[in-house]
């Protein structure tokens, strides 16, 4: 509607003041944050904070500032925009958390081309939308591939994989739930080393083992069981600091 119109920008009054730092429930030292890029908080969106990430996708495609702000207090919020004043900074600028995850593994699956094809075609025809895929080095022509579904999705998409698994002779295929995300996003993650680091040290000091890693320019996620998610967002917001909102 905004874009529509040629509206100056959305504003979104709801149950909180602005973007956050991480999730306040979780995390009672989180800062709100004055702005945040459109990349940042697509970012956040998709790997669980409360926003929908298809608004921030409309509001970047034509450029239509989002103002999220409180309908019960009279505070600013945070405003979600592209502007050239969005410089990259050196730090993170959130953390979120995802409990709707399961992981499907398909154990020595043949190393040659269009197995992939085969796999997630059939999947994308039922509707099922997969997430973060990984693929092991091969070991003599065979490998593994994980991918994570939503929780609701995992039964119809083994009822899929399973019999693609068999034609291509794959050893066996995995399902397991109760499984969680937890990222880590900043563009200022593009130009500078250490984060992957910080964040897996942040993990093991906190006693929590990673399943899978998945990263795009300004993101970096570990998918872990869900019972650590809560522990993993604290320990994790601790580590980077994230204690200034800007």
């Amino acid at each position: 509607l905004a874009a529509g119109l040629g509206a100056e920008r959305c504003e979104i009054y709801t149950d909180v003041e602005g973007i956050y730092t991480a999730d306040p429930r979780v995390v009672p030292e989180a800062q709100k944050l004055n702005e945040i890029g459109f990349d940042e908080m697509l970012e956040l969106a998709s790997y669980g904070a409360k926003m929908h990430p298809r608004s921030i996708e409309l509001g970047a495609v034509y450029d239509v500032p989002i103002l999220v702000s409180s309908s019960m207090h009279n505070k600013p919020g945070t405003l979600i925009h592209g502007g050239t004043n969005m410089e990259v900074r050196d730090k993170v600028r959130g953390v979120a958390y995802d409990l709707d995850v399961a992981k499907i593994t398909i154990h020595r699956v043949p190393d040659r081309p269009g197995i992939a094809a085969m796999i997630f075609e059939p999947l994308a025809e039922v509707g099922v939308s997969v997430d973060t895929i990984v693929q092991n080095a091969s070991v003599e022509r065979l490998t593994d591939l994980t991918f994570t579904v939503s929780r609701n999705d995992v039964s119809r998409a083994l009822e899929v994989v399973r019999p693609v698994a068999e034609k291509i002779n794959a050893a066996e295929c995995l399902s397991a739930t109760g499984l969680a995300k937890v990222s880590i996003v900043g563009s200022g993650m593009q130009d500078a080393p250490g984060y992957a680091s910080r964040m897996f040290r942040a993990l093991a000091d906190a006693d929590i083992n990673i399943d899978v890693i998945t990263t795009s320019e300004i993101r970096i996620t570990c998918v872990i069981d869900a019972c650590n998610a809560k522990n993993a967002t604290q320990a994790i917001h601790s580590a980077f600091l994230v204690e200034s909102a800007e």
